[in-house]
């Protein structure tokens, strides 16, 4: 199996571009391999990614990767545009993340129609044809029920070819299908169509639960003609919380269990959830990629950084399986 690797969120911009500067060579001392910006308007998010992920490129050989964009806050002309470009710049380190929207409070502050899921993956469909066109050598010509796009060559040439590894996440079936149809990495996540995050998120990612959205995205990528085994699987960890101290672990799923009304030992057990001392965290870590196949975590995505110290030891631990 390949080597785990992980993701971490471009720290928050708070003091200096210096310090900036700093906590980003920290993260990439720690042995993250990627620095990752979800894209919101709303929650507490600041940071534009693209802006944000070409400065991060030019700081350090970290891989950099949009998780994920909203398809409807840019035109897919302009994705790719601005997605060449960063590929271009950071010499080939673009992982290219694209999702449907979900978070209603981005499309009411933006005054944008918060269309039904399969409208919106409607969309992200055509998105992505148009953006793998652009990605080629031919002009190309698009006219699809949201998109009309008439002779336009991409530019400039993106350094990785075909294109850009895509991730497309998701937590429906649909929509892992479309997934496995179309992405080099996949992204097995919650089911957000409630358009929030709560404690529902964290139940949808139980063991069973996951199974089923591996399986989605399997599906979607035999009935492409795709090898589904070539898919490089993801997932956003609910909860990384690496501590030595048994008591301590025991009341963080203590306080979260209560919090959700869910038996501390079924989180202890979920893999969106790994909490533990550094072995644990291995183990659980491992169990992820032996019986789901994914081997690609991302540690945080929430609008605030987090201390990443203490997850350094995992990684290093988990080093050249």
């Amino acid at each position: 199996m390949p080597a785990i690797r992980f993701t971490a969120q471009v720290p928050d911009i708070g003091g200096s571009t210096a310090a900036w500067r700093n906590d980003l060579a920290r993260i990439e001392g720690m042995g993250f391999t990627t620095v990752a910006l979800a894209d919101h308007f709303t929650g507490g998010y600041e940071v534009e990614p693209f802006v944000a992920l070409t400065a991060a490129a030019m700081s350090t050989t970290l891989r950099v990767q949009t998780a994920v964009l909203g398809v409807d806050y840019r035109h897919p002309v302009l994705v790719h545009r601005m997605a060449a470009t960063l590929d271009v710049l950071s010499e080939g380190r673009l992982e290219l993340g694209l999702g449907a929207g979900w978070m209603r409070s981005d499309y009411a502050a933006a005054g944008l129609a918060y269309d039904r899921p399969g409208v919106r993956i409607d969309r992200l469909t055509e998105l992505i044809a148009v953006l793998k066109g652009l990605f080629a050598d031919e002009p190309v010509t698009f006219k699809g029920e949201h998109y009309v796009v008439d002779g336009l060559r991409g530019a400039p040439a993106p350094v990785q070819r075909p294109h850009p590894p895509l991730l497309i996440g998701g937590g429906g079936r649909r929509m892992l299908n479309l997934a496995g149809r179309e992405a080099d990495i996949v992204g097995v996540n919650a089911n957000l169509s409630a358009g929030d995050i709560g404690g529902h998120s964290v139940l949808d990612v139980g063991w069973e639960s996951m199974a089923d959205k591996v399986a989605w995205a399997r599906e979607g990528a035999v009935a492409a003609g795709r090898d589904p085994g070539a898919l490089e699987l993801s997932m956003a960890q609910w909860l990384l919380h690496v501590n030595e101290s048994a008591s301590a672990n025991d009341a963080v799923l203590a306080k979260l269990g209560g919090r959700l009304g869910v038996d501390p030992e079924w989180l202890e057990a979920a893999p969106g959830v790994v909490v533990g001392p550094v072995s644990r965290c291995v183990e659980k870590l491992h169990e992820l990629q032996d019986r789901l196949g994914i081997s690609y975590i991302q540690v945080h995505a929430g609008p605030r950084g987090v201390d990443l110290e203490p997850v350094a030891p995992v990684i290093a631990a988990l080093d050249g399986r």
